[in-house]
């Protein structure tokens, strides 16, 4: 592995993506529970596992917040809602809300062609939270970014590590 510099890394992190829009039923179902409650259109729905991801537009974001005790409340799973980006890096910053984010740096495995990204954090804690209990949390992201993730101009693959900062 090598880290692919500065600007390489600007670039990269910048890259404009998309998200697959393939609802299963159980999805749809829950796209218009989350209108029934917040009023707001998700501008997509993903459940992974124990988690159910619901991507809203920037400007509905804090309104959908709101909402998020009660959907918490009423249903079974883990509830996240995530203000959906176009950009890589302000997504990244977008699925770890309220944690403070250091650095964040890009490397490239040379025999996979992965890119591996690493978001940095200064406390343990922040980290924990970032990775969730038993990596679920981290492990959702990583099938996010490999199931429902396309970049535009070039197929990536990538995977987000969490790490603690050395200083």
């Amino acid at each position: 592995m090598f880290n692919l510099g500065v600007i390489d890394d600007d670039l990269f992190l910048s890259k404009k993506l998309r998200f697959k829009k393939k609802f299963s039923n159980n999805e749809l179902n829950l796209y218009h529970y989350f209108f029934s409650k917040t009023k707001i259109y998700a501008e997509n729905v993903i459940v992974i596992k124990n988690f159910i991801f619901f991507f809203v537009h920037n400007e509905d974001y804090f309104e959908a917040k709101f909402a998020l005790n009660l959907i918490r409340k009423e249903l079974s799973k883990k509830i996240i809602i995530v203000g959906a980006e176009k950009s890589l890096i302000k997504l990244l910053f977008n699925l770890f809300p309220d944690l403070y984010i250091h650095d964040i740096k890009v490397e490239c495995d040379l025999y996979s062609n992965e890119r591996i990204v690493y978001v940095y954090f200064l406390s343990f804690e922040d980290r924990g939270i970032a990775v969730g209990r038993r990596g679920d949390y981290i492990k959702a992201i990583n099938e996010i970014f490999k199931k429902y993730v396309i970049f535009e101009n070039a197929e990536v693959p990538i995977k987000i590590k969490c790490e603690l900062i050395q200083m």
